[in-house]
């Protein structure tokens, strides 16, 4: 073939040739051979997230109990005997809660630690003026004898009525939350109006805490709740209470008794979870004090008492 016929054929195939190449081109790109434009719609499904759990996580299992939302704190700016005092936390639920704190200087979050609540009679209330319940009662103070590694919180509510309750199984879980705690050691104790309290809260949420010290009181909480959880409990209470009489607690031992008893419980497992302790005039005079009421808070002191709710 001469060179002049070869560039006809040349001249009438090159177009033919640069229209194949452009088709493949755009069947490249419509078989997603390209990247997507940052304005495509599509919604990549991200992977669930993996957060590490809180300084207050001591188990994964843990977290799914506690609240998705804790609230705030605005710390106190003053001390007494150790505590930081007029701690605020603020519940979403449950509004402002005032509240007294000792931490041991050795708490660094690294290990778990127990937790101890206490809750004051009248004259401990917030409006009675700030660190009060420091001021009247000794439980929180004699508490770090039995455990250098507690953390021990006194809060100053407004009443010994539901909203308090509430507010106390609030501060309660901001604290298994935001700290390390030792979930098999969480204690608790109520004094007077205090004992209402937290003898309500028992009847709500007793599952939260490894014991309870129920203090010159009466019970006004839901026992069958405390016995499903079979949460041990120590009543203590003078004869001759001034205020309550000894016949409130003695009557809430013979329902809880009863209910332990139905479940099927022996006499020695009920002794394990329930225990009475009514106290004669002697053991307050002998202690200098004529008062039976205002002599509850004698049983801080009592090594029996505070050593056997310490050592659950």
């Amino acid at each position: 073939m001469g060179k002049r016929s070869r560039f006809i054929k040349m001249r009438t195939l090159l177009p033919l040739l640069l229209m194949l190449c452009l088709l493949l081109s755009g069947c490249g790109n419509q078989l997603g051979g390209s990247t997507p434009s940052s304005g495509n719609s599509a919604v990549v499904n991200e992977p669930e997230s993996s957060e590490e759990p809180s300084p207050g996580d001591s188990s994964a299992e843990d977290s799914e109990s506690k609240p998705q939302e804790l609230g705030s704190v605005t710390a106190g700016t003053e001390t007494y005997r150790g505590f930081v005092i007029d701690n605020v936390y603020h519940s979403p639920d449950d509004g402002e809660i005032h509240y007294n704190v000792y931490i041991p200087a050795s708490y660094d979050g690294s290990r778990p630690y127990a937790l101890f609540f206490t809750l004051p009679g009248y004259e401990g209330l917030y409006f009675q003026g700030v660190a009060r319940n420091l001021e009247a009662e000794a439980f929180g103070f004699e508490a770090q004898k039995y455990n250098e590694e507690m953390i021990v919180v006194a809060p100053q509510l407004s009443d010994w009525r539901e909203t308090s309750a509430n507010q106390t199984v609030a501060l309660l879980e901001y604290f298994l939350a935001a700290y390390n705690i030792d979930r098999e050691k969480v204690y608790a104790n109520g004094y007077s109006g205090g004992g209402e309290t937290m003898s309500l809260v028992m009847g709500m949420r007793p599952e939260l805490f490894t014991a309870y010290l129920h203090c010159s009181s009466q019970w006004d909480g839901d026992l069958e709740v405390l016995a499903e959880s079979r949460t041990p409990v120590y009543l203590a209470i003078g004869e001759d209470d001034e205020y309550y009489g000894s016949e409130p607690t003695k009557r809430a031992y013979n329902e809880l008794h009863a209910l332990y008893a139905a479940q099927g419980l022996s006499e020695d497992e009920i002794s394990e979870l329930l225990v009475l302790d009514v106290k004669d005039g002697a053991y307050f005079e002998e202690k200098g004090m004529n008062n039976q009421h205002g002599g509850g808070g004698l049983f801080a002191y009592d090594t029996n008492i505070m050593g056997w709710l310490f050592g659950k």
